[in-house]
């Protein structure tokens, strides 16, 4: 009987963790879990350049790549570090970050795929609708600018 064939999981979105640092700082700026994370987006501006001599031809060049707002939503924390992260970015306009969203395996230890984003800046702080029975500090919406974005797979992908 042949050994069976390893076949490899899809990469399933809804395990993912997301990282936080300040330039010069070893520690993550916050320790906090989301539930949705929207925005891992580049798109090239492409020319049209048409060829006097060949009529019926276009040449395509490669322009500028523009980059999506990462948004993260329903987030849970036990500090303020994102709030102070916000205002201090308010007072120094030069301060910025870098964050990473990691994809997780099914089963939440090995590393799928990591996506780093560079120079982010916070755009947009949401507070939830406040609710005397809940417990914890939430932030409803997250939104961070980045100037630029590396896929590195991880080594569960390879």
């Amino acid at each position: 009987m042949p050994d069976p064939v390893k076949r490899p999981y899809p990469f399933i979105a809804f395990n993912f963790a997301v990282e936080i640092h300040r330039a010069g700082q070893g520690k993550p700026l916050v320790e906090c879990a989301f539930a949705e994370c929207d925005g891992l987006e580049m798109t090239m501006e492409v020319k049209t350049l048409k060829e006097g001599g060949a009529p019926g031809r276009a040449i395509r060049v490669n322009g500028p790549v523009s980059y999506a707002n990462l948004t993260l939503k329903r987030g849970m924390t036990a500090n303020f570090d994102l709030w102070t992260w916000f205002r201090d970015s308010v007072e120094d306009p030069r301060l910025r970050a870098d964050a990473e969203v990691v994809l997780l395996a099914p089963d939440g230890t090995g590393e799928r795929a990591r996506f780093q984003l560079a120079r982010c800046v916070p755009i947009k702080m949401k507070a939830p609708a406040l609710n005397a029975t809940g417990n914890a500090i939430a932030v409803e919406e997250l939104q961070i600018a980045y100037e630029s974005f590396k896929f590195v797979p991880g080594k569960a992908a390879a």
